[in-house]
Parts: C-alpha cells; structure tokens; sequence
C-alpha cells in the first residue's frame, strides 16, 4: 500500500491492560517515561486552556505506585513533554516551562508573544524544541530558547515527535512527516484527529486520539484500531511509551486516571 493512502485494517496488534491508578490523577493530559524509573504526568487541574495557575507536573511510578502531585506545581494547563539533558521541557498554554530534574524546580520560562495554545512538544538529539500551537496551526522551532516560526497552516496541529531527521506530525487526520527542508509527506490518514505520537521503532506508530481512540499505524500506511473508549467517554489523551517493555501509559483526561497497556 502507498504511503499516505490508508486502510483500517482489523488488529494484528492489541492492547492488554495492566494496571490503572484510582481516579485521583487531577486530569492527566501527558505521561512521558524518563527511561530511569519515574513517569511524568502533566496534570491540568481545572480548564484545559486556563491561565489559572492550578496545573503542575506529578510523578508517578511505572508500576502505577507512588503517585505525587506536587512535583511542580503553579503550573496553568500543561500539556506535552520532553526530556533534555536533565531538564523538562513542558509546553503550558503560552509558555514552554524548563524544569530543572535534578533540583525539582522550574529554571525558566520561554514566552513569546504569538503563542496561543501550545500543546505538544518534542525535542531533536541536537536539543532543538519543536513545539505545536493548536489555536494558531502552527508549530514553532526553539533553539537557543529563541523561538521561531516552522510550519503554518496546520489545521488541527497537536501531537509532535522527533524521530531521526524528521518531525512526525498529527495535524487533525492528517499523519504526517517533515524533513529538514520542511518537506511535509503524508504518513496515513487517521480515521478520529490525533494527539498523541510514540514511534515503536520500526517504522510504526501509536497515534491517539483524544475522544479515547489508540491506533497502531504502519508505515505502510494501514491503521489499526488498538483502543476505543470512547463510548465510556474516558479520554486518551498524549500517552508515554516503554519501547524495551511495550508499555503504553495512558493518560484518561477528565476520567482523572492513568492507565498502563501491554503492546501485543
């Protein structure tokens, strides 16, 4: 099949449930697995595009233990996540918050005026932050915590990832890449708009969509229907992935919960 025209196909994959926290996770948007032991959780707390001041990140275990809220708090509606060499970048509305990891502390604030709606956030092995605003369809490009103009006209833009030399993209049900010279190629087309990206490594994708879809996309461009929650109206929203474990940790959103799959 040519890349960029897709099919849904019936799963060859599927999703095996593990374990899930009580729903006391103050409406969880992100998870990001550091590798080293510790789940970051961006938690909303209150309107997800509010400058309220009632957000934060929380931390929490990858066996579903340990749960704390209060990590980083004062935050307004944080969404994606990326890990830097030892700090944290959060995209939080108008603002990329670096974290410092080692002191548990925020370090600095990135803002710049056109920033709207900043949702997801990934991060090059050069250190540069691609950051995607929802509200404007835009995504923005971060070095030297300069940020600058990438790509426009991305109706519906939100998840992003790095992988190699390209940034994959989910723009509504546009699954997409763009390489270095800003070339955009289609991947697939999603049946539901996505939000969140985890590359499997390779050539495949977990795509999610916020309604309570999670979809396994090859990259032949065939999309299989791994999860769908939608009925039962709990979210899944930007999920963190284990790629040596295959486990998917899924943020539920308003239903308050994170919970952990087995990729089969």
């Amino acid at each position: 099949m040519l890349c960029g025209l897709s099919a849904t196909t019936q799963a060859q994959h599927r999703l095996e449930k593990i374990w899930e926290t009580k729903p006391i996770v103050a409406v969880p948007e992100s998870v990001l697995d550091d590798g080293k032991g510790t789940l970051y959780v961006t938690l909303i707390d209150g309107d997800p595009w509010g400058l309220d001041g009632k957000g934060g990140v929380a931390r929490l275990k990858p066996d579903g233990s340990g749960y704390d809220s209060t990590f980083i708090t004062g935050l307004n509606a944080p969404k994606g996540m990326a890990i830097y060499r030892n700090r944290l970048y959060v995209a939080d509305v108008t603002t990329v918050v670096v974290i410092d990891l080692k002191k548990g502390a925020i370090e600095k604030n990135i803002k710049w005026e056109d920033a709207e709606g900043l949702n997801d956030l990934t991060i090059d092995a050069d250190g540069t932050v691609y950051v995607s605003d929802s509200k404007t369809a835009k995504v923005w490009r971060i070095q030297h915590d300069k940020p600058e103009l990438y790509l426009e006209h991305m109706d519906g833009v939100n998840g992003l990832k790095s992988v190699g030399k390209d940034l994959i993209i989910a723009s509504g049900k546009k699954f997409i890449k763009a390489d270095r010279a800003k070339k955009v190629t289609p991947i697939a087309t999603l049946p539901q708009g996505g939000d969140g990206i985890e590359p499997i490594g390779n050539g495949d994708y977990l795509v999610t969509s916020w309604s309570g879809w999670i979809f396994y996309v090859s990259a032949n461009g065939q999309v299989e229907t791994l999860l769908n929650t939608s009925a039962e109206k709990i979210n899944a929203a930007d999920i963190g992935y284990d790629a040596k474990k295959r486990i998917v940790y899924v943020p539920t959103f308003f239903a308050k919960t994170v919970a952990a799959y087995k990729l089969q």
